[in-house]
């Protein structure tokens, strides 16, 4: 089963609050509060996602995150590289490939073709549309109002958060 990690997750969740107030700077502690999340795992995820070029931080009194460029030029391969490293569904799909039998193999080229096919439809979801904001208002979209995010069952998960 191809399954995104937890810490992914939740920063896509972190992200996709900062993508709902980008002009607005948020502490670690205000987005651990807002999601429901760990303060602990906020932090850390917050330290990589800067490390990887997707959100800024500024320290001092009116410190705190944003994210580094407008959640419509942020997809989610970008987010996945960030946190996972580049995906690769089998060994022979991956650019540092080892595979012992890669030169005999009858089913690699179509394992490539379908790894392709997922980068390429990662690429073109951007934070925006995960977040369920609409690019010209930065507010819920018609279609996705009431749901935080739509990646995988980050959406669910994210609701019964918010119940707690």
């Amino acid at each position: 089963m191809l399954r995104i990690s937890k810490l992914t997750d939740y920063a896509t969740v972190i992200l996709a609050r900062l993508a709902a107030q980008p002009e607005r700077r948020f502490t670690a502690g205000q987005l651990a509060s807002q999601t429901h999340l760990a303060s602990p795992t906020v932090s850390k995820l917050l330290k990589q996602l800067q490390r990887r070029g997707l959100v800024n931080s500024t320290r001092g009194l009116h410190g705190g995150y944003l994210l580094a460029r407008p959640a419509i030029e942020i997809n989610a391969a970008q987010i996945l590289d960030a946190l996972e490293g580049p995906m690769a569904l089998t060994e022979c799909a991956s650019s540092d490939s080892h595979c012992c039998i890669e030169s005999s193999c009858l089913v690699g080229r179509a394992w490539q073709r379908v790894n392709l096919a997922i980068r390429r439809s990662l690429q073109e979801i951007t934070l925006l549309e995960l977040a369920g904001l609409s690019a010209s208002s930065g507010q819920p979209s018609a279609l996705d109002r009431g749901i935080p995010l739509a990646l995988g069952s980050i959406a669910s998960r994210s609701l019964k958060r918010e119940s707690l």
